[in-house]
């Protein structure tokens, strides 16, 4: 298949800065961006630069009352409300322009796939799934993944799958959608007992016409490569091959990375980049190409993110980056003056061991009980067997 890949971005991007010691820093694009060209990436590739989303783009999914207090936090402070002036999302100059920014961007992605110019589109800066229609949350603004969605229903597309593979349960976009049968919402994440936001529980299905089609993953900690390999391959294809949906959206957080600071799966890069590459098949197989791209969680800003998102790149452009390539000594040298004491990463591999074993039906590894329990709660609801491994 022939795939046209659009890449959105702009150093202005960079603008969405909640604070020099907030998890969320803006370097993590940076030394992306620097590292997928470094290797070649982008050769030939001309981003899209994008606009603020238009308030009427942002009221599809948020309340104009909150669009209000976030054009008014910056002089009236905390007091405004709305999940603002929290440690996770404090106040910042500028808050709307660069939040509405991060939302144009995603639908500057969507509008290439909409109108056909690319079935494929990226926007690195986005993925800010925590957002609810009222407040701020999980150091997000604006919900562009969702704005996103909700601009593409109202253009002619009637069947979206929004597959959230950060290692936070995808929140702001299953309650979105949670009623609208259009929409399907995939997360896979680690178990809502022992992670913020603790939602994501597999009894989680959808309301009303759209029951079954909110699907949760709840991952035990200390996942890794071969079980979360295991997981997304037991639950994703069979749902979208039932679904099909005319575009596959991603929310592709780097968090499930095990040096994350902030939670406890333990993927590799390698797992990392297996997982893009099979988002990439479903896309091809189940979606009829079409494919929405976007950043997330990632909180390992120096030695995962930037290896993790150039792989996700280059799969998003069939330019794959060989797991054994060495990480550039130019981008070395610059990531040194940003990293401090961090010690960079030479190669674009961890070394970590890919293959897995395709359930069967049995609750064999540990991981196991999760794909149960998700398969137990959904695969009925599609017509599909939960315990035959064939479905």
């Amino acid at each position: 298949m022939s795939n046209e890949c659009a890449v959105v971005w702009d150093e202005s991007l960079l603008s969405y800065d909640l604070g020099g010691n907030h998890p969320l820093h803006p370097v993590r694009l940076d030394l992306t961006m620097r590292l997928a060209r470094s290797l070649g990436v982008l050769d030939g590739v001309v981003p899209l630069v994008p606009g603020q989303a238009a308030d009427a783009e942002l009221e599809r999914v948020h309340t104009p009352g909150y669009l209000a207090a976030v054009r008014a936090a910056p002089t009236e402070g905390p007091d405004v409300g709305h999940g603002l002036g929290t440690d996770d999302n404090p106040i910042f100059d500028r808050m709307h322009e660069s939040a509405s920014l991060v939302a144009g961007g995603s639908l500057t992605a969507a509008e290439q796939i909409v109108s056909g110019r690319a079935n494929r589109a990226v926007n690195l800066a986005g993925g800010l799934h925590h957002a609810m229609a009222d407040n701020a949350a999980g150091f997000c603004v604006y919900n562009d993944c969702a704005v996103a969605i909700a601009w593409m229903l109202a253009n002619g597309i009637d069947r979206i799958a929004y597959l959230d593979i950060d290692v936070h349960h995808g929140d702001g976009v299953q309650t979105a959608f949670r009623e609208d049968p259009r929409v399907m919402t995939i997360s896979l994440h680690q178990h809502p007992h022992t992670l913020w936001p603790g939602t994501g529980f597999p009894t989680e299905v959808g309301e009303g016409a759209a029951k079954g089609e909110s699907v949760n993953v709840a991952l035990p900690p200390g996942t890794g490569d071969a079980g979360w390999l295991r997981a997304l391959h037991a639950v994703v294809p069979s749902l979208l091959d039932t679904f099909a949906p005319q575009v596959l959206v991603t929310q592709c957080g780097a968090d499930p990375h095990r040096e994350d600071p902030l939670a406890d799966l333990a993927l590799s890069v390698d797992g990392q980049r297996a997982a893009h590459r099979s988002l990439r098949s479903f896309a091809d197989r189940y979606a009829m190409g079409n494919w929405l791209i976007l950043g997330g969680g990632g909180y390992a800003l120096h030695r995962v993110v930037p290896r993790a998102w150039t792989h996700l790149l280059a799969t998003a452009l069939d330019r794959d980056v060989a797991a054994e390539r060495n990480v550039p000594a130019d981008w070395i040298a610059h990531a040194s003056k940003v990293a401090g004491n961090v010690a960079l990463p030479t190669s674009m591999t961890d070394g970590g061991e890919t293959a897995f074993t395709p359930w069967d039906g049995t609750v064999e590894y540990a991981v196991d009980p999760a794909i149960r329990d998700t398969r137990n709660a959904v695969f009925p609801l599609h017509g599909l067997e939960p315990l035959d491994g064939r479905d």
